[in-house]
């Protein structure tokens, strides 16, 4: 098999050791004789994977018992309408960071009143907004922690005077994160802990039940934590790569060691950006992601980008192509991305430079 250098910005790349008991489980799962791609989720030795995975969660974040975590389908951008119907009342703020944020905004305005309290949109969202004033009379205050399109990230656990909600579908199990400063943590699995068709929320349980509205079962919280996320068939095959991915996980030290990686590894690229002569990075440097690193070709070098792609391609990099409404280039770091990948795609890039010259 050709060796190939994953940097996809979704579905991420897996820990090849999930992937191998994934493949077991399909052929027999738990010793059952049947693949878990046709298992009941109303059996014992399901339970058992839901449970696992509920308490890797809560294991791995430091997850406090004031908070439940909760798997459902969808996708994250139906969490934008959860939210929403859950939480605002009355209004609710949202920092304008990119696509999805804003995405997540729109969808709240449909439900209620809901405005953008910051913008980066100025700078193409090259940035994290800073030195705004967050109001005391708003429901919450969301924020998406990571941007992938544009390569910014949160890098705090903020000190909110408010409610704070966070999507956290691309940094989430990346590094250390304070729970107890968030009413709720939600996102899609398919960028750091497992393949698409499940999502992630981690509720605190006592910011449910406040607003006054009509919620349909579904779309309430309460419904998913009450039935430990059961309420309906589950995505089964999604959960248990999710788990086997978080298995993995902890047997390399948990999200601690996960982060000091991810630093090393954001380290060397974005130190081989500023270095080379030809590539530029877009973000601003305070704020670049750990998880998406962008980049397009340095001033006068335009014309090389489709040629660089080719070059980097025949040396098996895939995936670093910038999101179609960007351009450039974007390389996606996810957990499972190592160290030795990320040394490939700088020789790539110092080759490249040495060719031009």
């Amino acid at each position: 098999m050709k060796k190939v250098h994953v940097f996809n910005a979704g579905p991420c790349l897996l820990p090849q050791v999930a992937i191998d008991k994934t493949i077991e489980a399909m052929k027999d799962f738990a010793g059952t004789g049947i693949s878990v791609l046709s298992i009941s989720h109303r059996t014992k030795e399901w339970d058992s994977v839901m449970d696992e995975c509920r308490a890797l969660w809560k294991e791995l974040l430091h997850i406090p018992d004031t908070h439940e975590v909760v798997f459902l389908g969808g996708g994250a951008s139906l969490q934008f309408l959860y939210v929403a119907m859950n939480y605002l009342e009355k209004k609710a703020a949202y920092l304008d960071t990119g696509v999805w944020a804003h995405k997540a905004l729109v969808e709240a305005q449909g439900i209620g009143e809901a405005y953008a309290i910051a913008c980066s949109k100025d700078k193409n969202y090259t940035y994290i907004p800073k030195g705004y004033e967050i109001p005391k009379d708003i429901d919450y205050l969301h924020i998406t922690t990571n941007n992938t399109i544009y390569g910014t990230e949160i890098h705090e656990d903020y000190d909110c005077p408010v409610p704070l909600i966070a999507d956290m579908s691309s940094d989430i199990m990346s590094r250390p994160v304070d729970v107890s400063k968030y009413d709720l943590i939600y996102g899609g699995a398919q960028k750091n802990v497992g393949p698409a068709g499940v999502i992630f929320a981690i509720i605190r349980k006592d910011s449910l039940g406040r607003v006054t509205r009509h919620l349909p079962t579904m779309l309430n919280y309460q419904t998913h934590i009450d039935k430990l996320s059961m309420f309906n068939t589950p995505p089964v095959f999604a959960i248990f790569v999710m788990n086997e991915t978080l298995k993995w996980l902890k047997s390399i030290g948990g999200v601690e060691a996960m982060y000091e990686i991810n630093k090393k590894k954001a380290g060397i690229l974005y130190d081989e950006i500023d270095r080379n002569t030809m590539f530029v990075g877009t973000a601003e440097k305070e704020d670049r992601s750990l998880m998406n690193v962008c980049f397009v070709m340095a001033p006068g070098m335009e014309e090389l980008q489709d040629e660089f792609f080719a070059f980097a391609k025949e040396r098996g990099m895939v995936g670093i192509k910038g999101h179609r409404s960007v351009g450039g280039f974007r390389a996606s770091l996810y957990n499972a991305c190592s160290v030795e990948d990320v040394e490939a795609l700088v020789a790539c890039m110092k080759e490249f430079e040495a060719l031009k010259k």
